[in-house]
């Protein structure tokens, strides 16, 4: 079953991925709004990419509204969809904007669900934390969980509060890997190791372990003891990762300092 008429706002990085999930689903024909000369190249037969809301048809009735835009243009972008609440359901990917924010820009009668992907959503593996509104209707539910499972897989809560580490966890978690597969690369090189193997063993061995973790039900500690000989040498390793001053403290760290900034930017 196709989806049915969409419009998204906004076409970068992570709404145009959100599109080309969409479109192996089928699409009915659609608008995107975004000003940008290169938002055109996702026109096509199932969307028209125009300029601005104001271009957009007067009998166009979409069922979802998608919010693709940075959260610091909010309050000058939002207002000009006020007119679709009511018949359509605003799905918003800004982060830091909470739904109490958005409906104060679309008015109190807009049913909203506010979401939290990552980037993996690129390539069809990201993970997003979804939380519903007040007045989102069962079958707006449903339909935005298909929209957002076209980028990966889709986990609920009712306490909006939680976005806040989700962002923090899963929102920025692709740089900390990311940051790991740099680091490997950087030390593989150090020990003599040719540049091109070096990025070639750091991405894979990354790209890898990621895929076993999400083929195995195993958890991740488990993972980690079975790679681990005792007196080998990824205990050797795990002993400095490991310290107290190390991984365990710096990454919770990190995640709190990333959880307070997620709180500051709703405010």
């Amino acid at each position: 079953m196709s989806l049915p008429p969409l419009l998204l706002v906004g076409c970068g990085r992570m709404g145009s991925a959100m599109l080309s999930g969409w479109r192996e689903q089928g699409l009915a024909p659609s608008f995107a709004v975004d000003p940008a000369p290169a938002a055109g190249g996702w026109s096509g037969t199932d969307l028209t990419v125009v300029d601005d809301v104001a271009a957009l048809p007067a009998g166009f009735a979409p069922a979802a509204v998608i919010f693709a835009v940075k959260p610091q243009n909010a309050a000058e972008t939002l207002p000009a969809y006020q007119r679709f609440a009511g018949s359509a359901v605003f799905l918003s990917i800004m982060a830091g904007r909470t739904i109490a924010g958005i409906r104060s820009l679309l008015g109190a009668g807009a049913a909203i669900v506010r979401a939290m992907p990552n980037t993996p959503a690129a390539v069809r593996q990201g993970v997003t934390v979804a939380c519903p509104g007040e007045g989102v209707s069962t079958s707006q539910r449903v339909l935005c969980e298909r929209l957002l499972e076209a980028i990966g897989v889709v986990a609920w809560v009712e306490d909006e509060a939680l976005l806040d580490p989700v962002t923090a966890v899963s929102g920025s978690g692709p740089a900390y890997v990311f940051l790991l597969a740099e680091l490997m690369e950087q030390a593989a090189r150090e020990q003599g190791i040719p540049a091109d193997l070096a990025r070639l063993l750091a991405r894979q061995t990354v790209a890898g372990s990621g895929a076993l973790l999400a083929a195995s039900k195993e958890d991740a500690s488990a993972l980690r003891i079975a790679v681990t000989s005792p007196g080998g040498t990824t205990e050797r390793a795990l002993a400095v990762l490991m310290a107290t001053d190390a991984w365990p403290q710096s990454l919770s760290k990190a995640i709190a300092n990333a959880t307070q900034r997620s709180k500051e930017l709703a405010g």
